[in-house]
């Protein structure tokens, strides 16, 4: 069997088709919002939203409204509790997103132990990529198209949060707002990818694209093609080898981009443990020569 039928074999399926229209979104979406969140820190935020909306996801469906409501709900409640625990006591901010997050999921897992359902809510936990329906997927463009949007719509403002918040607030910006508006597309990003990987491995989505890229380049602008490329390419690649190893896509497709950034922590010839290394030892070899 050539490449072409091994690349052409599953979309010969409507459910392949559907899971690698949203894989390609979803990872687009996540790589990209990864990027701000890798430069400001906020790793934990991102762990601390995607689970936090496991209870509004089992809300939103013992109610019958769209899934993407209860969850955008319990993410902004999510965000409004860490800086209001944060704010009003002496515990800090990892330890509130701690308390917060910890708190609601179990929630969510509870309700899901108590719900009555013909319907396995289990794959909110763990995703269920290949039963995406066509409202799944139209639900997911939506998410996906907003966040794109204001990503590009107010790109310079974010980056410069992110860099110099006090410098965007010297120029006439809010640092509060676009900090507000980046935990509000969090959100909506989780619900994005959590048909994809579940609300388990988002944070995998949401973090390692931008961690990868970061430390192959030193420029934002580059960071911003590196990580959609290299979050797209992992992802498919992953549901591929699902599909024919007949295993998880969504643990797939997180071990694939944790491949890839392991191979360029090490590898890397600027940031990479070992590539940094070998670079060195040429420096080293051509100041000799000389």
């Amino acid at each position: 069997m050539d490449f072409a039928q091994l690349f052409l074999e599953p979309l010969g399926y409507e459910f392949m088709t559907r899971a690698l229209a949203v894989t390609v979104i979803a990872a687009l979406v996540c790589a990209l919002l990864s990027c701000w969140l890798v430069l400001i820190g906020w790793s934990l935020m991102g762990d601390a939203v995607s689970h936090a909306v496991l209870p509004g996801v089992v809300l939103a469906y013992i109610v019958g409204a769209p899934f993407a409501v209860g969850a955008v709900i319990f993410g902004l409640l999510a965000v409004a509790l860490i800086g209001i625990v944060r704010n009003t006591s002496r515990v800090k901010e990892d330890a509130a997103m701690g308390i917060v997050f910890t708190t609601l999921f179990a929630l969510g897992l509870v309700l899901i132990s108590v719900t009555p359902s013909q319907t396995d809510l289990n794959h909110i936990i763990f995703g269920n990529l290949l039963g995406v329906s066509r409202s799944d997927l139209v639900q997911i463009v939506i998410l996906a198209g907003i966040v794109l949007t204001a990503l590009v719509l107010k790109r310079r403002d974010f980056t410069l949060y992110a860099f110099d918040p006090t410098h965007a607030h010297a120029i006439g910006l809010n640092p509060k707002f676009l900090g507000g508006a980046l935990l509000g597309l969090l959100a909506l990003t989780a619900v994005a990818a959590l048909q994809m990987v579940g609300v388990i491995l988002v944070v995998a989505m949401l973090i390692i694209p931008g961690a990868t890229a970061y430390l192959l380049t030193n420029r934002f602008s580059t960071m911003l093609v590196l990580a959609p490329t290299i979050s797209i390419t992992c992802s498919v690649a992953g549901l591929y080898l699902s599909y024919y190893l007949d295993t998880a896509s969504g643990g797939m497709i997180v071990l694939a981009q944790g491949a890839v950034f392991a191979m360029v922590y090490l590898f890397s010839p600027q940031h990479g443990l070992v590539g940094t290394r070998i670079a060195t030892a040429r420096r080293r070899r051509q100041l000799t020569r000389v």
